[in-house]
């Protein structure tokens, strides 16, 4: 099985203003989380996982099981609602939004060395790729 257990620094993204955009987060918020230095540490044991995500704006602990709902608040205070799971080698999460109900798919892979998230909204696609840090 694929490991994800390390640090992931961010290294570059794609599409993820627009992405944002979608989510309902201000041009202001925007530009700041475009280039938030965000780091994610990252430790598997089991179907459990500890993530620590440090950027500008936060630091946040996060504990969850696969296949257990749990809540997660984004950096601009959006709510959601969801769990993750292992599809094969990648970590797909199923989120709903507190707020209006709509859904936010998220995935976690490695692809070579890189850690690629890929975030679905309301059609839209973003992508940040991050590099063992």
């Amino acid at each position: 099985m694929t490991t994800f257990n390390g640090t992931w620094k961010v290294d570059r993204n794609e599409n993820y203003e627009k992405f944002m955009e979608e989510m309902g987060i201000n041009m202001v918020k925007r530009k700041l989380a475009s280039h938030d230095n965000l780091k994610i540490t990252v430790e598997q044991t089991g179907d459990k996982f500890h993530l620590k995500e440090v950027s500008t704006f936060r630091t946040v602990e996060i504990d969850f099981t696969l296949g257990v709902t749990f809540n997660y608040s984004m950096a601009d205070g959006t709510e959601l609602t969801g769990s993750w799971v292992m599809e094969g080698d990648t970590l797909k999460g199923t989120f709903t939004r507190k707020d209006n109900g709509k859904m936010l798919i998220t995935t976690r892979k490695i692809i070579g060395d890189e850690l690629v998230q890929s975030y679905c909204y309301e059609g839209v696609e973003a992508k940040r790729i991050f590099k063992r840090g």
